[in-house]
């Protein structure tokens, strides 16, 4: 077991969420700060420093290649590489823009001179195990906080931290929830999609929309045509459903219309 752990939390493509779902641990941050050295937090703190890390969380996905070099050198200088949340995971909402025609997004920003970002954009999301090797995939969107103090115990015991990998069915089950998608022929994505966030959504009686990613061995063409046949979506509905938090996975990248 380490004596303290030194660890970054670092932020690329994304909205900044899984960063403030990691100062949300308000009850466990003063005892996490005895076994944690935070070196690295721009959100969080004044002083930081280069590295090297025992274990870097990334949010965010890769969009340019300021963030690609960044994240390379990030694995250099780092032990354990988590990909913090569903945008550094699957590419999450922002991956919608890979199906984006650049038409579309004219008819939007009239002169993209006046767009700094642009210049150096890849035009293109992309989850960081498209490019380093990933350690550890923290899904969510954002990651439940138990899921972060998982990763940061496991990161102080040397072992692999336990992540669910089975679907959101299992969760609702243990809560005796009724299923949406058999009784009431609803389009709910939890057959498919990674638990983790304890069934929040079935359990107040709305569908899983699929924030948590694909499980460990989802059938998405299965559910698709269960959405199609018994709940009455059309083909389009069912792309953009399965576009929505994880188009860029590769699991789900066949029924989002990606080949």
């Amino acid at each position: 077991m380490r004596d303290k752990l030194k660890i970054a939390v670092v932020k690329m493509t994304g909205c900044a969420g899984c960063q403030m779902e990691f100062l949300r641990l308000e009850e466990e941050f003063m005892d996490l700060l005895e076994k944690v050295d935070i070196e690295y937090f721009v959100m969080a703190k004044r002083e930081n420093h280069p590295g090297p890390y025992d274990l870097v969380f990334i949010e965010g996905s890769v969009s340019t290649p300021r963030e690609l070099e960044e994240l390379r050198e990030l694995r250099r200088r780092s032990e354990i590489l988590v990909a913090f949340g569903d945008c550094a995971c699957t590419g999450c909402i922002p991956s919608i823009l890979n199906w984006v025609p650049p038409i579309v997004s004219s008819r939007v920003y009239e002169d993209f001179t006046a767009i700094h970002s642009r210049k150096e954009s890849f035009q293109r999301i992309i989850p960081l195990a498209e490019f380093v090797e990933v350690d550890v995939h923290l899904r969510g969107c954002p990651p439940h906080k138990d899921t972060i103090l998982e990763v940061l115990k496991a990161g102080l015991l040397g072992v692999k931290p336990w992540l669910r990998l089975h679907p959101v069915c299992v969760e609702c089950k243990l809560k005796e929830n009724g299923c949406l998608l058999t009784s009431e022929h609803r389009p709910c994505m939890g057959p498919v999609t990674a638990a983790g966030c304890g069934a929040i959504c079935p359990s107040v009686g709305r569908i899983c929309e699929g924030c948590y990613g694909p499980m460990s061995d989802a059938n998405p063409e299965s559910l698709a045509r269960v959405f199609m046949e018994e709940c009455g979506l059309s083909k389009d509905e069912v792309v953009r459903k399965f576009r929505k938090y994880a188009g860029a996975a590769r699991a789900f990248l066949k029924v989002a219309g990606g080949g």
